[in-house]
């Protein structure tokens, strides 16, 4: 009972995440799965399932806060099908002794890379409006579909930076679209894993507490998305997914390292990701305060231009 009440506040958690970041369910219940000792298939089978219930939901939230373009929905969402099924026949196909560790080396590159990305670079902003093109977004779809259910999530960490890193979409419509679109993956993922592994290693009490957490987080994390600080959020989620996946590398039997070898590690993680919070936070404070003075600027400015058109009147 205690796993089940675990996963279940795992999956909301999780949920909140994705939601307001537009990735990391996923990658955040994969990484923990698998340091329970779940089947690198059945985990990624698991969470796929679950996330056919979470993804609807937040679809439907983000959809009715105006959060979704639909057009890129459908270019980016089809090929993501495709490529999810294919990652996910080809990950069954592995034996569960080079599955776990080739899957942990999958979510810790993830992981560092949204440590990275939102730690240095925040949201982009630059070229709103112009339009995303189909050759585009679907060899993006493809390989983020793909990415997604060999590493048991992947989804949002490949297909939400490369979209936000254009320009080109709201960062709000860009989660949304993300969020939306990852329905159609998940289908496709679960339908895979059926073929691949059939059903009998996957614990459905694991799927539905995992599905019920990230149910009631969806409208949460919907509204949510308008006022949390992504570039904190990134930081702080990165970094939970990079110490929980070198933990699980350390101990493999790849790597096998000492006692102290870990402690050191996990230290040198630890200190590396305190301080990207902190970057995070001191930049998110810097930009608001920019933010501030461009508009007590731009307020100005436009007072005085009233002024003068209405003296020379």
């Amino acid at each position: 009972m205690r796993a089940l009440i675990l996963l279940g506040l795992v999956g909301l958690a999780a949920q909140l995440v994705d939601g307001s970041l537009g990735m990391a369910y996923g990658v955040t219940s994969t990484t923990l799965l698998l340091a329970i000792g779940t089947n690198a298939a059945a985990a990624s089978a698991t969470v796929h399932l679950a996330e056919i219930g979470t993804t609807l939901a937040s679809g439907i939230s983000h959809w009715r806060f105006g959060n979704v373009d639909w057009k890129v929905v459908a270019k980016i969402g089809l090929p993501g099908a495709v490529g999810a099924f294919a990652g996910a026949t080809f990950l069954s196909s592995l034996s569960t002794e080079l599955a776990a560790p080739v899957m942990s080396l999958i979510l810790l590159s993830l992981g560092v890379y949204i440590l990275i990305r939102f730690t240095a670079f925040g949201l982009p902003r630059g070229n709103l409006g112009k339009p995303l093109r189909r050759r585009f977004l679907a060899p993006l779809g493809l390989l983020a579909g793909f990415v997604d259910a060999t590493g048991g999530g992947g989804w949002g960490p490949v297909g939400t930076p490369a979209i936000l890193a254009s320009g080109r979409l709201a960062p709000r419509k860009v989660i949304g679209s993300i969020d939306a679109s990852e329905f159609l993956v998940a289908i496709a993922a679960s339908i895979g894993f059926f073929v691949g592994i059939g059903s009998e290693n996957i614990n459905f009490a694991w799927v539905a507490v995992l599905l019920l957490g990230g149910v009631i987080a969806a409208p949460i994390a919907a509204w949510l998305v308008r006022h949390i600080p992504p570039r904190i959020l990134g930081s702080a989620v990165g970094g939970v997914i990079v110490l929980t996946n070198v933990r699980t590398l350390l101990r493999s039997d790849w790597i096998d390292a000492s006692g102290g070898v870990q402690t050191v590690a996990y230290i040198v993680i630890a200190v590396i990701w305190a301080a990207a919070i902190a970057y995070s936070v001191r930049e998110y404070r810097r930009d608001k305060a920019n933010e501030s003075v461009e508009a007590v600027e731009s307020e100005l400015r436009q007072r005085t231009t009233t002024e003068e058109e209405t003296a020379s009147a």
